[in-house]
């Protein structure tokens, strides 16, 4: 789907990276994404307070209902990866809804935004599993008999580069598919076709995706935890 990018090339075009931004678009709000978290997320830590006001409450909750959540289901050794998982939930769902602004392009529409997400996520999962274990996390790629080890290392192998691809393709697939419903539905109709229905669809579907890389993601540092057996 073609986007007009209309607030960023603007302002691109003044410090001559228009071409680029065009050209780009997934980087560009990509780095807005970056922008407005850390923004907020240090607007946020700036006005803690001991007595929380009502936006603090909620936020209290939802974080830390969700660290509960992710503690449930890895043990509280899973507890230190989750500032790391928080974090690609909270840009996750953040670039998803940029699709609904209009003349925004949402980042996780790319397939290398997508990428990149979903190989920090296995690749943290592994880490933590050889600080978990040590040279022992071997063992989850062996089987459970030494004389199976020619058959299951390479199943195994094949099992957790299909982690990278299914967490790939599945946010890749589902945000471009809505941004092509989107481009259809505009073509065909205007902007009377398409807003609300395909908007609340969309903010649905942002929200549910970013809470399924979430929950993938808090599964496969749970496997790496685990003992092997």
């Amino acid at each position: 789907m073609e986007h007009p990018y209309l607030i960023l090339t603007s302002f691109f075009g003044m410090i001559g990276l228009e071409e680029w931004a065009a050209a780009y678009p997934h980087v560009t709000y990509m780095w807005l994404c970056m922008i407005v978290l850390i923004f907020f997320g240090w607007l946020a830590g700036k006005s803690i307070t001991m007595v929380p006001k009502a936006a603090q409450n909620v936020f209290e909750v939802l974080i830390s209902g969700l660290e509960e959540f992710m503690v449930t289901v890895t043990g509280d050794e899973g507890r230190k990866s989750y500032p790391l998982v928080l974090t690609i939930f909270l840009f996750v769902l953040l670039g998803n809804l940029m699709g609904l602004v209009p003349a925004f392009f949402p980042p996780t529409a790319n397939i290398n935004t997508t990428l990149g997400l979903a190989i920090i996520a296995v690749l943290w999962s592994h880490v933590i599993g050889v600080q978990q274990h040590g040279f022992k996390y071997i063992k989850h790629f062996l089987g459970p008999v030494p004389a199976m080890i020619p058959l299951f290392l390479p199943i195994e192998l094949i099992g957790h580069s299909a982690r990278v691809l299914s967490l790939t393709f599945r946010l890749f697939g589902n945000m471009a598919g809505h941004e092509l419903v989107v481009g259809i539905l505009l073509g065909l109709g205007g902007m009377f076709l398409a807003p609300l229905p395909v908007m609340a669809l969309g903010a649905f579907v942002a929200l549910v995706q970013a809470f399924v890389f979430f929950l993938l993601s808090t599964m496969y540092i749970a496997g790496a935890i685990e003992e092997a057996h």
